[in-house]
C-alpha cells in the first residue's frame, strides 16, 4: 500500500499554486517542536534541532507502521520566527531571532508513541537538544499565505507582498511568522526551492 502523503491530503495548507496570496483557516494539528534562538546559519543548536525532529519523526513513522497502522510520508520541516519586539524584526540581523522548529504529526501519532520514540533515540545518540523536544497541539486559525520559489534569502519581496495584502484588506497580524520548507535543498536546484510563507491574521 502506498504511503499516505498528508501534504496532498491537506493540499489547501501545503500545496498552493501561483504567486497570489490566499486566505485559509488552519485547523489545530499536532507537532513535534524544538525552541531555540540565534542565527540558523551558524547556531549548532539549530542544526541539532533539525536532526532531532527528523530522527524522532522517522522513529514514529516506523513505530506506527510496525503497529499495523497507516504508513505515511514524514511531513516537511516548518519554522516559526520572531523577535522580542516584532517592530524590531530585521531579516538581516539573524542573531536576534528566536525560533521554533517543528514537524506536523498525523492524528494517530499519540503522545505515548512520542515518548517511546524519544527514549529510543536517546539510547542511540547523546544529543543535548533531545531534552527540548516536545509534542504539542498548535492552532493558527485564520491565516494568509504565499508560495515563495527560490533561495531563502530572496523571500523579502514575497514577505512584503503578503504583509501588504494583510494590511490593505483590513487584517492585522495575529501570530508568528511561519515558514514551511517544502523542498530539500540538497536535492532541488536553488532557484526551484519552494517555501510556503504563512502569517496568522485577524480582522481589525
Amino acid at each position: 500500500m502506498p504511503a499516505v502523503d498528508f501534504k496532498k491530503e491537506l493540499k489547501q495548507l501545503y500545496n498552493i499554486s501561483g504567486a497570489d496570496v490566499v486566505i485559509i483557516d488552519v485547523p489545530p494539528m499536532n507537532f513535534l517542536m524544538v525552541d531555540g534562538a540565534g542565527n540558523p546559519n551558524t547556531t549548532r543548536e539549530f542544526q541539532e534541532a533539525v536532526e532531532v525532529l527528523y530522527g524522532v519523526s522517522y522513529a514514529l513513522k516506523f513505530r506506527v507502521k510496525k503497529a499495523g497502522l497507516t504508513n505515511y510520508v514524514v511531513m516537511p520541516l516548518e519554522g516559526l520566527w520572531w523577535t522580542e519586539s516584532m517592530a524590531e524584526f530585521d531579516p538581516e540581523d539573524k542573531g536576534k531571532w528566536k525560533w521554533t522548529l517543528m514537524i506536523m504529526q498525523p492524528e494517530f501519532v499519540t503522545e505515548e508513541y512520542f515518548n517511546e520514540a524519544v527514549s529510543e533515540i536517546g539510547k542511540k545518540k547523546d544529543i543535548h537538544v533531545l531534552s527540548k523536544i516536545r509534542y504539542e497541539r498548535y492552532s493558527e486559525g485564520l491565516s494568509a499565505q504565499i508560495m515563495h520559489i527560490g533561495p531563502y534569502n530572496t523571500e523579502g519581496p514575497d514577505v512584503a507582498k503578503l504583509h501588504n495584502f494583510i494590511l490593505e484588506n483590513g487584517y492585522v497580524f495575529a501570530g508568528k511568522h511561519h515558514e514551511v520548507y517544502l523542498s530539500d535543498p540538497r536535492r532541488v536546484k536553488t532557484e526551484k526551492i519552494k517555501t510556503l510563507i504563512r502569517q496568522p491574521i485577524r480582522l481589525k
